[in-house]
């Protein structure tokens, strides 16, 4: 979990210990009906997001849950939490929770501290229901959201929020703001919920219910399950109304995949250039009597290499890089590649012919510092270089801008980024896979 005494730091709400179990009960059927209105709002208004939620059973889980949680297939919830709230506000909570799904942030946790990772994933989430204006930012939570953080990953959220609190200490947490809701952890037990899907038991009695443990296998299931959904939901939402964010994801769910490698073999192939030669005569000329040049497909290849060495890559990403622009000097009998590495500058640029090639066995990987994917850029500009095409090597961790989008044709290649779905802003990108 997140936070385990959420309850008790959420600033401007406390729960009221002496309410009667009767008491609970009459408000939790209010709470369920708010939060009914609130997934109808959410179809009329945001069709995604109102899609998603009528795929979860609405459950209270007042025992162990302070705010609200979700687990892929049910939303939990605290009556008294959801009762202090208006109904945009349970929009907002319930749209929070389904982009927690989306974007499958408790599996993209890895061995990152459990609460600064919550913490980051709560700042991108967040961001979005604010900037599409998706229901309304609960005032009883001061929760977490900065706009500094727009366009960023959870990853990189994260690796500033450990940086800073390194640096501050456990003061400079307390002082961000507070979780909206429970990150649930991967528990070994038996899966399900009794109930139907507005939170009663078998005899129509407003329950509530325990807390959810799912076997690696079921949560393997209930990924699937979330991918289906957001299918299903995106296109009955139709076309506009999923955010940004998830349509680039719903876009690599649903587009053939193609082997990296050869993604990256189109794109070298489009810099060779074709040329017009009598040597080989054009094959409808000589059917018709009149000779014609036809194609002559040069083998030259003509390309810029840039090799992220930034703090972030380590000697395994680094060899890695060198070992693809090794192949790529395989595969073609004569090329041009110039290239370089970059951290926040441009690093040890080399020129690389089929005569010299061999001496790439004794290029020397320079970087480690901070991330500036410009100086690539503003190297090119500065020597007044313009390539065919920059294939650049990296994790896509991009602290700033990705580059000029218009000052030259670009193929990203990332490697070990946590998000197989992310896409650089403009040109190509073509994730690194070990298997291909």
């Amino acid at each position: 979990m997140a936070h385990k005494d959420t309850a008790s730091k959420l600033k401007n709400w406390t729960p009221d210990p002496d309410i009667t179990q009767a008491e609970l009960e009459e408000m939790r059927v209010e709470v369920l009906d708010r939060i009914i209105v609130a997934r109808v709002g959410l179809l009329l208004r945001h069709p995604f997001f109102g899609n998603m939620a009528t795929r979860l059973k609405i459950l209270a889980a007042d025992e162990w849950l302070p705010t609200a949680a979700v687990d892929g297939r049910n939303l939990y919830f605290n009556t008294q939490f959801f009762n202090a709230m208006d109904n945009k506000e349970v929009e907002f909570v319930v749209a929070h929770e389904i982009l927690h799904m989306v974007f499958d942030h408790l599996g993209r946790r890895d061995d990152r501290d459990p609460m600064l990772y919550n913490i980051a994933a709560d700042y991108i989430v967040n961001n979005l229901l604010m900037r599409d204006r998706i229901g309304t930012k609960p005032k009883i939570v001061d929760c977490f959201q900065d706009f500094k953080y727009e366009g960023w990953t959870s990853e990189e959220v994260y690796d500033e929020l450990h940086k800073t609190a390194k640096a501050n200490g456990q003061e400079y947490l307390n002082q961000l703001g507070e979780m909206l809701d429970e990150h649930l952890e991967n528990e070994e037990g038996k899966g399900g919920q009794d109930g139907d899907s507005e939170g009663k038991d078998g005899n129509g009695n407003n329950v509530s219910h325990s807390k959810p443990k799912y076997s690696e296998e079921e949560m393997k299931q209930i990924k699937d399950e979330i991918k289906e959904s957001m299918l299903s939901a995106a296109q009955a939402a139709g076309a506009g109304n999923v955010p940004g964010a998830v349509a680039r994801l719903i876009k690599e769910l649903t587009e053939p995949k193609m082997n990296w490698r050869e993604l990256l073999r189109q794109q070298i192939q489009s810099t060779i250039r074709d040329d017009y030669t009598f040597s080989r005569p054009s094959r409808k000329g000589q059917m018709s009597g009149v000779i014609l040049p036809g194609m002559d497909y040069a083998q030259t290849i003509d390309l810029a290499v840039a090799i992220d060495m930034s703090g972030s890559i380590g000697e395994v990403q680094g060899a890695d890089f060198l070992g693809e622009v090794q192949g790529i000097m395989d595969e073609y009998p004569d090329y041009n590649i110039k290239v370089w590495c970059f951290d926040t500058k441009v690093y040890n640029e080399q020129d690389f012919t089929a005569d010299c090639g061999e001496e790439l066995i004794d290029y020397e990987l320079m970087g480690g510092g901070g991330t500036d994917f410009m100086a690539n850029w503003t190297y090119m500009k500065e020597t007044d270089y313009v390539p065919k095409k920059l294939i650049m090597f990296t994790d896509g961790y991009a602290w700033d801008s990705w580059g000029d989008a218009d000052y030259c044709e670009t193929v990203f290649v990332i490697h070990s980024h946590h998000d197989k779905a992310l896409q650089a802003p403009f040109g190509v990108t073509a994730h690194y896979d070990e298997a291909a």
